[in-house]
């Protein structure tokens, strides 16, 4: 299997994350953003998008790191992961979904003004971003994990966008559950560091 990344890139870094956590053998490659090799006629041959990260394994590939991680539980049968029973995969779906939209357009987009000076509204992004940590600070607040009783991609799929967010200027100091859940994502076994970046809060 190849991983194509960039290492700036949280959704590069949830799909890198995850295929580390279940011991899965990937060749990393990075892709150069700043020189366009994501626009290139071979990465778009790939993923029409033009976006990290993808996933080769064999004739297969898969775009998207929401689906990347869906794609290794599956080949691996990893349902401690990715639950089978209809509620428990129903769960993990909603903080997919969570993590595609609320995190994408927060705390994400938050950090892309700082890091690429993304033309977002900061007040806007950071707002939208403290109002799904408060959603998040009062799920964890009687579980230790967001899905269920145990780490899923749900968690993965949250984690690195909100490790960073104060690289957007996102404050996390009042969520102090959520501190906590991203310290025991960063104890597991397997755990991949995100970068940091010199920007925001992290100046």
């Amino acid at each position: 299997m190849k991983l194509y990344v960039h290492p700036i890139s949280g959704h590069a870094h949830r799909a890198r994350l995850f295929l580390s956590l279940i011991g899965a053998d990937a060749e990393i490659v990075e892709v150069d953003l700043a020189k366009g090799e994501h626009k290139s006629p071979e990465y778009l041959a790939k993923n029409r998008f033009g976006q990290v990260p993808i996933l080769e394994d064999g004739d297969a590939t898969i775009a998207d790191s929401n689906a990347i991680m869906v794609y290794a539980a599956k080949k691996f049968s990893r349902s401690d992961w990715l639950p089978e029973d209809p509620a428990g995969a129903a769960a993990v779906q909603r903080w997919l979904s969570v993590a595609a939209g609320q995190i994408a357009f927060g705390p994400a987009a938050a950090r892309l003004v700082t890091i690429f000076k993304a033309g977002f509204n900061p007040d806007e992004v950071i707002a939208r971003a403290h109002a799904v940590l408060a959603l998040i600070e009062a799920e964890l607040e009687a579980r230790d994990w967001i899905a269920a009783d145990h780490p899923t991609i749900a968690d993965i799929a949250l984690y690195s966008y909100i490790a960073r967010a104060p690289e957007g200027n996102v404050d996390l100091a009042a969520y102090t559950n959520v501190k906590r859940w991203l310290a025991r994502i960063e104890g597991l076994p397997g755990f991949v560091a995100f970068g940091k970046t010199p920007v925001g809060l992290e100046a």
